[in-house]
């Protein structure tokens, strides 16, 4: 087998690479997400409705934290691919070494007051009531595997951009076939509770990193880099933080969201209610899981060309990403229209066994989700032209424009709508919010998208 190098980026037909980085990337992205679709399953089934609750109202901060890691992997990444494609070699070892550095300090701190603000973080992320005291104890376990988690994001989009998408592949599965298979010994065989679906998380981060670390250390990886290239140096710092901004904004406006979300729908309907989302949530991360990975396999094309100047093969990977992404999205669109019921009914038991709060509240739960599902997703053919598009300024290094577009949906509509809607329409307004916001994200990305490409795109 030819050894794969990031000079492929630059030579193989765009279709090809596209689908060479996009295949591995969408079976990453799916492992990990039937992994928390599973896990969430076997949450449900095995511990009930409130813990699906609870585990939902931890992921934004847990999720935040391993943001950081993300965002700096992005945002150093889009400078590695360019610095290949430019073949400067040595500042893509510094930017990879002042990675690391910057993910171990900031994300060892954001743990330590996550920790220590642990009582009041829960309750303003939604986790009153009986959610409380579950949140906690996976909430308490979960943020000490977070930094290993947020190596583990970083180091992924890296290996990305050294055009090796098989391994970042493999670095995506681990963690979640270990976390399912601890998920049945802790929860099901152990009958550890939340404690075992804590740790098994946890160990799932730990696997992870340990394959990160193997496949730097091995000669797969171009990147060898020494001891002084962790020295932070201040303007590849402020490019990685430029563009990975643009990834910790998206991050922490879904963090703003869950809070809202959470909030709103706990006073709509109580726990249930909260659990109807966090199904919901599940299905937002798995059902698009071929999409994102287009979305991922286009970012080191993009960045690499761009570098090169081949400003052709650029305009022809957006074209491509977004023909493969709408329709995929197309797809998953008409599964989730047809199949909602059968999809909520997965996630919890209706045995005869279960105590009678229990059973009612997940029986409210498999009633109220079908529904929320199809408004939730009834603009998704069309989502392609919005992710595609933010994601070609970050890959140029534009942070700016990639920071407006990745905010528009979420920052500049959907949290708007979700404070406005539900007061003139209640539950329905919650889930509507979510397809308006995806047209009007579209629309606007799509103007400045096809802009760009018109007037800066032009062959040399």
């Amino acid at each position: 087998m030819a050894k794969v190098t990031s000079d492929d980026l630059g030579q193989e037909p765009i279709g090809k690479l596209l689908i060479r980085q996009a295949v591995p990337a969408s079976i990453g992205i799916l492992v990990m997400s039937l992994n928390v679709l599973v896990d969430s399953i076997f949450v449900g089934n095995w511990i009930g409705s409130i813990a699906i609750a609870a585990i939902n109202v931890v992921l934004p901060v847990s999720f935040f934290i391993a943001a950081l890691g993300m965002a700096i992997g992005i945002g150093g990444s889009s400078i590695i691919s360019r610095a290949l494609g430019a073949n400067n070699k040595e500042k893509a070892l510094k930017t990879f070494g002042n990675q690391i550095t910057l993910t171990l300090l900031v994300t060892v701190i954001m743990v330590a007051l996550g920790l220590y603000y642990v009582d009041s973080l829960i309750p303003a992320f939604g986790g009153k009531g009986g959610i409380f005291e579950p949140a906690k104890i996976y909430y308490t376990i979960i943020l000490y595997g977070v930094p290993f988690l947020a190596l583990c994001m970083m180091g992924n989009t890296v290996i990305r951009a050294e055009g090796k998408p098989k391994f970042a592949m493999i670095a995506m599965i681990i963690p979640s076939v270990g976390n399912l298979l601890m998920d049945y010994i802790f929860i099901y065989v152990f009958d550890w509770g939340m404690h075992g679906a804590a740790w098994a998380t946890t160990i799932g981060y730990l696997l992870c990193f340990g394959y990160i670390l193997y496949f730097f250390l091995s000669k797969n990886s171009e990147l060898k880099i020494s001891h002084t290239h962790f020295g932070l140096d201040r303007p590849i710092l402020r490019e990685i933080g430029s563009l990975g901004f643009v990834t910790l904004a998206r991050q922490a406006v879904t963090s703003i969201t869950y809070l809202i979300m959470n909030n709103i729908l706990f006073n709509l309907g109580g726990e249930p209610m909260v659990a109807v989302y966090a199904i919901i949530g599940r299905m937002l991360m798995f059902a698009l899981f071929p999409v994102f990975g287009v979305t991922q396999g286009f970012l080191p094309i993009a960045g690499y060309n761009y570098g090169a100047a081949y400003y052709d093969r650029v305009k022809e990977s957006i074209y491509t990403a977004i023909k493969y992404a709408a329709l995929v999205a197309t797809l998953v669109f008409i599964v989730l229209m047809v199949f909602p019921g059968e999809i909520a009914s997965l996630f919890l038991s209706d045995r005869p066994d279960l105590a009678v709060e229990q059973l009612a509240s997940n029986q409210f739960v498999i009633e109220h989700t079908p529904l929320a599902m199809r408004m939730v997703f009834a603009a998704t053919p069309i989502i392609a032209i919005q992710l595609i598009g933010a994601a070609y300024f970050q890959a140029i290094g534009k942070a700016t424009p990639a920071l407006l577009l990745t905010l528009t949906r979420q920052g500049f509509f959907f949290i708007p709508l979700i404070l406005i809607l539900p007061k003139i329409m209640g539950e329905t307004g919650v889930w509507i919010s979510f397809s308006i916001a995806d047209v009007l994200a579209t629309v606007v990305t799509g103007y400045f998208l096809v802009k760009e490409i018109n007037t800066k795109l032009l062959p040399k």
